[in-house]
């Protein structure tokens, strides 16, 4: 996967913008961050439960991870040559609900 397709999807949201976060690309919606490309340009960091990121990292280590920076707050990290696009919809969608308001939300369920 590359960058584009990640751009494409996220912007594809309810309410996304395409900003910067730490001089790399990031994508918020209603200024809170749901996912940014990391400055290796090969990994996305992504908003995530922190239930759901221990079984995405149980179920697929090659692709999902977290760095001891990250191991306190609620993201992923995630290798764009390891993962499969129906996956990166689905994970982009959800870190995006974590961090959209209720009424964009319900926009997308309509």
């Amino acid at each position: 996967m590359d960058f584009e397709v990640v751009r494409e999807l996220s912007l594809a949201l309810p309410g996304a913008e395409e900003t910067t976060s730490y001089g790399t690309p990031a994508f918020k919606v209603h200024r809170k961050l749901f996912a940014r490309l990391r400055e290796e340009g090969d990994v996305l960091v992504v908003k995530v439960d922190r239930d759901e990121r221990a079984a995405l990292i149980d179920s697929a280590p090659d692709v999902y991870f977290v760095t001891p920076h990250y191991e306190n707050y609620g993201f992923v990290l995630v290798r764009l040559n390891a993962v499969e696009g129906d996956k990166l919809r689905e994970i982009l969608t959800e870190s995006w609900r974590l961090a959209a308001p209720q009424r964009l939300t319900a926009e997308l369920d309509d």
